[in-house]
């Protein structure tokens, strides 16, 4: 009798973890990369907001969009965009028990769309498949030498990957050879139902500033409604190719019309409302994190220091020390 009630006790047990398993969900923030090194003060606010995931983006540069030649890992960069950079944040967030996506990303001088990103000629292309293939390729040894989680191999280069798609599949195949965990691509809102590899990765990621409404403070409702213009085409993917879906990035800016063109980070866009974000960020919580197929999402974005980012007065990205933090930490509490 008491061997089958320790038998029992067991499977319940096993069941209950796989369930925890289960609802787990990947709730991370994008860790923005500073000139300066981090520490455990640094991380505590990571911790604080109930976040188990980060990314971290070294950067690589071109120096226009029809540039091939990727500079990156040099002097010039700030401490948190190299490779060295990147070893020592990860090292630090992992003491905090934080897992990690590592997502090296390209910068295109002037803030140019990296969508946009085109050679002139074949010989150029050849020339920035090497480049680029050497800057992942870099990236995704660190993440196999530290036994990274998930490992992104690019964002928003829709360009890029139509004008040479063969290279992407190669690519993608070089960097399974050289990384064993999960391998995802950050597709851009508009981009995502026309990447062609989603079947050789383990994730659909998506940078997801979808346009929800055009009201200068949208409420709930409004985006709430907004979101099921698009969530049949995410559904109907994540169906297609049987694999999750993972927001690469995901965040509103606490300014009015928001969530209009929720990707423009123009400076002339500065009147502030709280309220905007925080309701937006409401309903994407409310739309997205209960659902089975759905693996949870990078906020985009978050500063290392954090009691001087965001604040009641800024109208940017970050939700710190503004109204929308709450909302975070509320949410990242329950799965």
């Amino acid at each position: 009798m008491k061997r089958l009630k320790s038998l029992i006790v067991l499977v319940l047990s096993l069941l209950l973890n796989s369930c925890a398993a289960q609802l787990e969900k990947i709730n991370g923030v994008s860790f923005v990369a500073s000139r300066d090194r981090i520490y455990e003060y640094h991380v505590k606010p990571v911790v604080q907001v109930n976040a188990n995931y980060a990314s971290v983006m070294p950067f690589g540069f071109l120096r226009t969009i029809n540039s091939p030649n990727v500079i990156y890992n040099t002097e010039r960069q700030w401490f948190g965009e190299t490779k060295e950079g990147a070893k020592q944040y990860i090292n630090e967030l992992r003491k905090q028990n934080i897992k990690i996506m590592l997502k090296p990303q390209i910068w295109v001088w002037r803030g140019e769309f990296t969508g946009y990103i085109k050679m002139n000629s074949d010989d150029d292309w050849k020339i920035l498949e090497d480049s680029y293939s050497k800057f992942i390729l870099d990236y995704a040894q660190l993440a196999e030498e530290l036994k990274v989680e998930i490992f992104c191999m690019g964002t928003e280069l829709e360009a890029f990957i139509d004008n040479r798609p063969n290279y992407w599949f190669d690519l993608i195949k070089k960097v399974k050879k050289v990384y064993r965990g999960n391998i995802t691509y950050a597709a851009n809102w508009d981009e995502f139902k026309r990447t062609p590899f989603w079947s050789k990765l383990d994730f659909i990621g998506i940078d997801a500033y979808f346009p929800l409404s055009k009201n200068k403070t949208p409420s709930v409702k409004d985006c709430l409604e907004g979101w099921q213009n698009h969530l049949p085409e995410i559904e109907k993917k994540q169906e297609i190719f049987n694999k999750p879906i993972l927001f690469t990035e995901f965040g509103y800016r606490s300014v009015d019309f928001s969530v209009k063109e929720p990707w423009k980070s123009d400076r002339e866009m500065n009147q502030v409302n709280l309220e905007a974000q925080t309701n937006a960020t409401k309903a994407l919580f409310q739309t997205f994190w209960d659902k089975e197929w759905f693996s949870g999402g990078f906020l985009w974005k978050w500063y290392h220091n954090h009691e001087k980012a965001g604040g009641l007065n800024n109208s940017r990205f970050t939700p710190q020390n503004k109204p929308a933090e709450a909302i975070i930490k509320l949410h990242y509490s329950k799965l």
